[in-house]
């Protein structure tokens, strides 16, 4: 039989099913190989050769793959249809060959088949070909470029940077774009107009709104209301003239369908949608495509095969009828930059399945593919029909015209089952339906109001705003764009908070670092043309070698002009660069970067250890001045805690201030004597905000660990107190006794209310559930017996969440996985995959063996 090798056990699974016990189908789990992580992998010395390593997971799957050639040694490749699935049939190719599996006379092939259906799976089996060899060498070639980058270029951060993490060849350039997005948001200035709407009646009593457009006949920009005086006197001249309908102009307008989903728009909408990241939404269309249901959906194309066409066009004439049939099919031109992901576009694999009869389980699997559907659907659909109206309303020396614009939707079309979002919405006036109008009637004004608004800064990226920008620049490629999101938000340069990728310290260090001292390389058209060279690899019309010498030639000779850099020189030059960030201009005009603590330090950036940023003074130990990295905030520096402490009054003759400490905020009760002895301290709890904190909740802070008094079984005494991890009991002699009996508070307010009864209680629990330790869970969900291997598969509820289990197999479900919509199936599959990472076997379950005839009893003769 001959061996077919493909990525995943859920895929080999499937292909097993298509192609019968005339095969043996195994799965690679991955890559195979990869560079060690340490320098001295790619050897630009020595024409830029390669150490490969087989990873220690890899090892088993590549014996199984060598054990089974040797029963049948035909070896066919059927990886996923791109450059890293290319990537990976030649890994193996090589693997194999090092353990002598392969050898010159063993037929080696390679297919592909953009959707795991029977009918594409038997037909690329038809067609085999040779690994292709330039679609390899792209692939190397950007494999060396980002391992050159990390390991050169982060050597260079960790010691000019204190606390930066690393930098990559594309991440970095994301990381820029994020960066400076906030930075035009932080220098956006916002600037005050005034707009004039007006509420009209026809003349057949019917209302409708109109924007005012002309005044004292001049047409009107968008800042020449300015302020409430101008627009109030706007109101006035509206107000006194009779209005009448000048103009009444209704045009035809059409609005065609999008094309169907290729990777990056993919990912744009369902972060538009459903709030997907670009990682979750790939994780959940792998998982289509493994169970046939979709496309391969790492893709730059946007045409559809002639079978997926027409299709379509059964299913929209059974479904909608004719009149949503365009007379031709549409025809998409395919975008993609390079042949080796020039596939189809992501669509159902069969578009008499609709998202009804697909019976998916998963919800995320379930919505996206919905998506896929009706986007696939829509894209064949005709076009709607809209009828766009503009009236004029004027006064009759025409001082004053006003406009009214509307909309109708004649014919729906493909809205009817599927439009497309948007990033960032506006109101749009047009989308409002108009009333019968007629030109010379009169409009009757019921009310006219001015409006005020504010310029609006440009909105901070979200994930699917990033990769549509990401595209448009030609940064990165389909495989790419969830790994560089996602890598960066990873290493902590990036928080998404509503959906909006917002850069912290640490980003915007690197960056400013990166833009000042190697410009080229976070370059947008750098970056870009270099995707394009490696295109050019992929496509066979260039040496991925003489890519990779004319990069490394400039890159290294940057990287060696940083030798001789200072720290010191670093940070300084960092101020520079975000000065206008760091210490924008005073509005006395002072110097924004004095010491406002001792009068005469200079303000700048430091570094920490744990990678953050703040502002400190130059006369530092003398003077501890600090404030948070960014700009200045006056009113929390007036509330803020100063080094020094937050003196909140006196009580008993001490001095109780507020100090921000190493492990945290904490009051004090005095100051340290001569002898350096430290004076009674208390940390504050982290529900409550430091600043806020008064003179009579710090004395309360400072009077803990309260007693409540002796135990009543054994007199020891029982303490209330707040520590580490928050309000909690202690049955011991002394709350810095290690021994003894803690119990969790509810609250933090229970500590100084919480009586001897209910203490009894809450102690006495926590020793009763201490003797449940050694029992049994009980599974939330039983699914039955394990369909190959025997013995009960159960749901059980976990310390880190909801989890499979089968014998000695523990698998994680997935946050993106119902426990209680989970089947019998996923179960399997998570087992399989739980198995292989950790070395174990699901080992079959074994016929029961035949019984043996019983022997006939000899009869003695007579």
């Amino acid at each position: 039989m001959p061996v077919v090798v493909v990525e995943s056990p859920a895929k080999a699974k499937k292909i097993n099913s298509y192609l019968g016990k005339d095969y043996t189908v195994l799965a690679s789990y991955g890559h195979v190989r990869d560079l060690p992580p340490k320098d001295g992998s790619v050897l630009p010395d020595e024409d830029f050769s390669m150490k490969w390593e087989v990873a220690s997971d890899s090892k088993k799957h590549i014996k199984a793959i060598v054990d089974a050639l040797k029963d049948d040694p035909e070896l066919i490749l059927a990886t996923d249809p791109d450059r890293e699935g290319e990537a990976i049939s030649w890994h193996l190719t090589e693997a194999l060959t090092a353990r002598k599996a392969i050898k010159k006379d063993t037929p080696v092939s390679r297919v592909v088949f953009n959707a795991i259906t029977k009918a594409a799976v038997t037909d690329a089996m038809k067609n085999p070909r040779q690994v292709d060899a330039p679609l390899v060498e792209a692939y190397l070639a950007r494999r060396a470029l980002d391992y050159l980058v990390g390991f050169n270029l982060s050597p260079v951060l960790w010691r000019k940077l204190p606390g930066a993490k690393s930098a990559g060849r594309v991440q970095s350039v994301c990381l820029r774009l994020i960066v400076e997005r906030e930075m035009e948001i932080e220098a956006f200035r916002a600037r005050e107009y005034w707009t004039v709407k007006a509420l009209l009646q026809s003349a057949r009593g019917q209302t409708f709104e109109a924007r005012l457009t002309t005044l004292a006949g001049k047409k009107l920009d968008k800042f020449d209301l300015a302020n409430a005086t101008q627009a109030e006197m706007a109101v006035q001249a509206v107000n006194s003239r009779d209005l009448v309908i000048k103009s009444v102009e209704a045009k035809p307008a059409t609005r065609n369908p999008s094309p169907p989903f290729m990777t990056s728009t993919l990912q744009q909408e369902a972060s538009r949608k459903f709030g997907m990241g670009a990682k979750q939404t790939m994780s959940v269309a792998q998982r289509l495509y493994e169970a046939g249901l979709i496309t391969y959906m790492r893709t730059d194309g946007i045409d559809m095969a002639p079978e997926a066409v027409t299709g379509a066009r059964d299913a929209i004439k059974a479904k909608f009828g004719d009149k949503y049939l365009p007379d031709q099919p549409r025809v998409y031109k395919n975008k993609a930059k390079n042949a080796q992901e020039a596939h189809e576009c992501i669509r159902p694999t069969d578009m008499a399945v609709s998202t009804e009869d697909a019976k998916i389980a998963d919800a995320d699997q379930r919505k996206l593919y919905d998506l896929i559907y009706k986007r696939t659907m829509a894209s064949q659909m005709a076009a709607a029909r809209l009828e766009r109206t503009v009236v004029d309303i004027s006064s009759a020396d025409e001082q004053v015209v006003l406009r009214a614009n509307g909309q109708v939707m004649v014919f729906d079309g493909f809205i009817a089952i599927y439009e497309e979002g948007k990033d960032d919405s506006v109101v749009d006036d047009d989308d409002k339906r108009l009333p019968q109008l007629a030109e010379g009637e009169a409009a009757k004004k019921e009310k006219v109001d001015p409006e005020q608004h504010f310029t609006q800064p440009p909105p901070r990226y979200t994930e699917a705003t990033l990769v549509k920008r990401m595209e448009e620049l030609g940064i990165g490629r389909p495989s790419t764009y969830a790994s560089i999101v996602t890598t960066i938000q990873d290493r902590g340069y990036v928080e998404k908070e509503k959906n909006r990728l917002i850069p912290q310290d640490k980003g915007r260090l690197v960056t400013a670092f990166l833009t000042n001292y190697f410009r080229k390389y976070v370059g947008y058209d750098f970056t870009a043309d270099l995707e394009n060279q490696l295109d050019e690899v992929s496509a066979g019309d260039a040496d991925y070698k003489a890519v990779l010498g004319q990069f490394w030639r400039d890159f290294s000779a940057a990287i060696a002009e940083t030798a001789d850099l200072r720290i010191t020189e670093v940070l300084e030059k960092i101020n520079e660069v975000l000065e206008p960030h760091l210490f924008p201009p005073t509005e006395d005009g002072s110097d924004p970067r004095l010491c406002p603590n001792c009068g005469n330090g200079r303000l700048s950036m430091r570094t920490a250890r744990s990678g953050g940023a703040f502002i400190g003074c130059s006369n530092y130990p003398e003077c501890r001045y600090t404030r948070p990295f960014g700009p200045p905030d006056p009113e929390a520096e007036a509330s803020a805690i100063p080094p020094d402490g937050k003196l909140l009054g006196h009580d008993e003759g001490d001095e109780i201030r507020i100090f921000k400490g190493r492990f945290g905020p904490y009051a004090q009760r005095g100051q340290v004597t001569e002898d350096n002895k430290k004076p009674p301290r208390q940390g504050i709890p982290p529900e409550w905000t430091p600043e806020e904190v008064s003179l009579e909740e710090a004395v309360k802070l400072l009077e803990l660990p309260r007693e409540i008094g002796p135990h009543p079984e054994d007199g020891v005494t029982v303490w209330a107190n707040i520590g580490r991890y928050g309000p909690y009991l202690k049955h011991a002699e002394s709350t810095s006794h290690r021994g003894g009996t803690n119990a969790n508070l509810e609250s933090i307010d229970e500590v100084w209310t919480v009586g001897m009864n209910r203490a009894v209680q809450l102690l006495a629990e926590k020793v009763a559930s201490r003797g449940n330790r050694g029992k049994a869970a009980v599974p939330i969900r039983e699914l039955g017996e394990h369909p190959e291997a025997g013995g009960p598969v159960n749901i059980f509820d976990g310390k880190y969440g909801p989890y499979v289990k089968w014998e000695k197999i523990n698998a994680t479900i997935p946050d993106t996985v119902d426990p209680a919509e989970l089947t019998m199936a996923q179960a399997v599959d998570l087992i399989d995959e739980r198995a292989a990472k950790s070395g174990k076997k699901v080992a079959k379950k074994k016929a029961p063996a035949k019984k043996k005839p019983a022997a006939k009893k000899k009869t003695a003769k007579k």
